[in-house]
């Protein structure tokens, strides 16, 4: 149930003066509420630019490009002639010069009415030079003396969409700032202002600093959304942990026979996470940790050694992959070592039907399986398990909270450690994560190669399949990867089909295809083969990201390279570098690169750091795009601009928590009041927490 305080920010638009159903769907569109936008949508709709009306200059002191307010004395009109297509024109001077109003399609009585000759009149516009006079065309406004009395010095400009003007977007704000009024005081940055009060600084600026990131209103709404979203972290995490959990110690001896079955040793920062897992296994409280690591880090083996310890105790562990493919990939890294430790291991995807799935299903709820691999088939009603303590959930941005708490209410005070191969820049661990205690694997295995990254411009194709020819002969294998095309799967699909069929003109059989249309046994297929060396191109889409493992590939051409994030190039790239050959990354762009396309593939021609890529990215990007936000679910931001607000994070996090551990079930009087900021930024997970009790 939503506080009653909060019914006017959460009303209709349509209950504003002068928004009716034909404006209510620009308002919509606008507000990313097609099905009805409310009050609070349209205040925190926030200016995209001022206008500064303050400057007062002559005539003379005018220049092209000037955003200029000046008082003028009309002197003719100059009307349009029948027929004609020249504007109409309208002549003034002050003591200092002339100057020309251009209109066009005007009408001469509106005109006379609103331009009297013989009259004083301000006027507001963007001045241009023609013919060393300076003219303005179509003034922003025209307004005798009381008019400029009541004109606001600075106005807030807004983005728009088709069939609203900023006058309407102007107008319903300030509606919405009289509907609604100052809220309880949820506590928030030292001197800000009152929440009401910072919307309407930054909506009615006395300044054109108020309406900017950095102004001390927009800080104040970035902290309480920075805020909301670590409260809700908090209160996963508290509801999380304090179902207390249950202390699990391993023996060690299946964690002794994996190591000897290893074929290299660990690395120092996977003995670490691991010494941290196993603390977090042994303790009373629930274990909720990120293990970050770059690609072939050896994630899945820390994934594995953590499963023994609990499988040592007598319990069992699962696995959740985002794919099938990545299941299936998990499964060929682990089946191996769990054999030679004397692991029982399964896997159950969509694939698995009828009697073999029942089989495996009774398995499980028998305890005569130690380990099972899936993908979101795993939290599924109809799957159970003897004991689950410890579920692994992998690629965790492609899953949110609900699925990772899905998954933990298989079994009694499940453990959970949730590991990602895309290097998350610190600001957004917290921001996404920030429930979570952390763990990072900064090293590459002993043996990897560095993978020689290069730019070639697409005009350079010939070349590049000519080079591919000479490779082949050498017996390399090659993944070719094709556009991302952000319309519709079709178009990818086209990308590769065609890609294929013109590799296959050069290269017969050698090559095959790939891509997320496939049902999974023949992407199976189509791997397997490329992984056999039947093929030895792979004309893919994206599917090949994450996780799959073919160390005789050696070459990774990336075609339109400039329309990838850097974290999905620096993911790509790290598909080849697995094996004994020196490895090759071609980056093919289309000219002219932007100066984003071109930072971004210079960074990663510059470092293989996933860690330090990253941190580009976010610099590049915005933290929206980078963990894929747009499209996942995750909570992107409204108010707050990581770039510029990202200092206020620690704070906000280190207050939730503080607040959390005071005041678990926020019911004290400041904790009401920041159930109200819940709601307000739509953290849902941590209100309806709080509503179950």
């Amino acid at each position: 149930m939503r506080p009653d305080a909060l019914n006017p920010y959460f009303a209709a638009v349509t209950d504003l003066s002068g928004i009716g159903p034909k404006l209510a769907r620009p308002f919509g569109r606008l507000l990313g509420r097609p099905e009805g936008a409310r009050v609070l949508d349209l205040l925190l709709h926030l200016p995209s630019s001022t206008l500064d009306r303050r400057a007062r200059p002559t005539i003379a002191q005018l220049a092209a490009g000037d955003l200029a307010t000046l008082r003028v004395h009309v002197d003719r009109h100059v009307p349009t002639p029948p027929g004609s297509r020249a504007p109409y024109r309208v002549y003034a001077h002050d003591e200092t010069g002339d100057l020309a109003l251009i209109f066009f399609a005007a009408d001469r009585r509106r005109m006379e009415h609103m331009l009297p000759v013989g009259e004083d009149r301000w006027v507001s516009g963007t001045v241009q030079m023609y013919d060393g006079l300076p003219q303005i065309v179509h003034p922003d406004r025209v307004l005798d003396d009381a008019g400029i009395a009541r004109l606001p010095p600075v106005e807030p400009v807004y983005p728009l969409v088709e069939g609203l003007g900023q006058g309407h977007v102007r107008r319903a704000i300030a509606g919405a700032l009289q509907k609604t009024g100052p809220l309880p005081d949820w506590g928030s940055l030292p001197g800000a202002p009152e929440f009401h009060a910072a919307l309407a600084g930054i909506h009615q600026p006395q300044d054109t600093a108020d309406a900017t990131p950095a102004g001390t209103g927009w800080r104040r709404l970035a902290y309480d959304e920075l805020l909301a979203g670590q409260l809700a972290l908090a209160l996963v995490r508290a509801r999380t942990v304090r179902k207390t959990g249950r202390p699990v110690t391993g023996t060690g001896v299946l964690t002794a026979k994996l190591l000897q079955a290893l074929p290299f040793a660990l690395t120092s920062s996977q003995e670490t996470a691991l010494e941290a897992i196993r603390a977090d296994l042994g303790s009373g409280n629930r274990m909720l940790r990120l293990l970050q690591g770059d690609v072939g880090s050896g994630k899945t083996v820390v994934a594995l050694l953590a499963a023994a310890t609990v499988i040592e105790a007598g319990h069992q562990a699962a696995i959740m992959a985002p794919t099938e493919i990545l299941a299936r990939q998990h499964l060929k890294t682990i089946a191996p070592l769990a054999e030679a430790a004397g692991i029982r291991v399964a896997v159950l995807t969509g694939r698995e039907k009828g009697k073999a799935r029942g089989a495996l299903l009774d398995a499980l709820m028998q305890g005569e399986i130690d380990l099972v691999i899936g993908t979101h088939a795993l939290f599924q009603e109809g799957v159970g398990f003897r004991d689950l303590a410890l579920a692994i959930v992998d690629e965790q941005h492609r899953f949110g909270v609900h699925q990772r708490l899905a998954l933990a209410a298989k079994g009694e005070a499940v453990d959970v450690l949730v590991m990602t191969a895309t290097p998350i820049p610190r600001t957004l661990v917290l921001t996404y994560f920030g429930d979570m205690d952390s763990s990072e694997l900064r090293e590459k295995p002993k043996g990897r190669k560095p993978i020689d990254t290069r730019m070639v411009a697409m005009d350079r194709l010939d070349e590049v399949i000519a080079r591919l020819g000479h490779a082949l002969q050498e017996g390399r294998r090659v993944y070719w990867i094709c556009p991302l095309v952000e319309e519709s799967e079709t178009s990818d699909l086209a990308a590769a089909q065609e890609r294929f069929e013109d590799l296959r003109q050069h290269f017969g059989a050698a090559v095959g295809l790939v891509h997320g249309k496939m049902k999974g046994a023949e992407k199976d297929a189509a791997m397997a083969a490329f992984a056999r060396g039947e093929t030895r191109i792979l004309v893919a889409t994206t599917v090949v990201e994450v996780g799959v493992d073919v160390p005789e590939a050696s070459i990774i051409v990336i075609e339109h390279a400039e329309r990838f994030g850097l974290a999905q190039l620096h993911q790509l790239r790290g598909r080849v570098g697995r094996g004994d050959v020196a490895s090759t990354c071609l980056l093919v762009y289309r000219r002219p690169l932007g100066e984003v396309a071109r930072a971004r593939l210079e960074a990663l021609r510059e470092s293989d750091d996933g860690f330090f890529l990253a941190e580009k990215d976010l610099e590049l990007r915005g933290e929206g795009d980078l963990l894929g936000t747009r499209q996942s679910g995750l909570p992107g931001f409204r108010v707050a601009r990581l770039e510029v607000h990202g200092d206020l994070l620690e704070r906000a996090r280190a207050e939730a928590r503080a607040v959390v551990a005071a005041d678990p079930d926020l019911l004290g009087e400041r904790g009401r009041a920041l159930r109200l900021l819940l709601h307000i930024f739509e953290r849902d997970v941590a209100v309806k927490l709080l509503e179950a009790g």
